[in-house]
């Protein structure tokens, strides 16, 4: 009787291991893309919208959550030598609807402005440490294809007369890994 028992005991343990269910095998443990775009700001300093462009990379590490890292280099086309280079990095928060990927972001970085020469004194650009806030819309074009749409608003610190408080719009894509 007792051999019966433990006979019974070691086969109902296996049951539960042998309807177990799999792992999966097709999950992420990280997101990566990387891209590129054509940027237009609203500087502070100059009254028409300066252009340039922008270079750009995500990682998600857990899902929704991620670091951007952002470059951006906007010029003025009028002739006041005057331009805006940025180097930033920070937090996203994104959510996934279909093809549609909206973002909001969080970053800190560095700014250089080169401001314009005066009669007797050549251009001189100048570094500034900067908060950003932004967000955008990613758009699925094929599996490792995003097109991209970026609003940032950006806060440079210590910049003469109140500081300077560019306001960016990029358009782009991304090659998704």
């Amino acid at each position: 009787m007792l051999i019966k028992f433990l006979v019974f005991i070691s086969l109902a343990g296996a049951a539960t291991t042998v309807l177990a269910q799999a792992r999966p095998t097709a999950s992420r443990t990280a997101d990566l893309q990387i891209g590129g775009g054509f940027t237009t700001a609203n500087s502070d300093y100059v009254p028409n919208r300066i252009n340039g462009g922008a270079a750009y990379f995500d990682y998600d590490f857990i899902h929704h959550i991620g670091i951007e890292g952002e470059f951006h280099f906007v010029k003025d086309g009028g002739g006041s030598e005057v331009y805006e280079k940025t180097y930033e990095i920070g937090g996203r928060y994104h959510r996934t609807y279909g093809r549609f990927s909206p973002y909001a972001k969080g970053m800190y970085g560095r700014g250089v402005f080169n401001f314009p020469a005066f009669p007797g004194f050549r251009h001189a650009n100048l570094a500034y440490n900067l908060f950003a806030v932004g967000g955008g819309v990613d758009y699925r074009v094929l599996k490792h294809l995003n097109a991209r749409a970026d609003f940032e608003y950006q806060r440079w610190l210590g910049f003469p007369q109140s500081g300077l408080t560019p306001t960016l719009f990029t358009f782009g894509a991304a090659y998704h890994f």
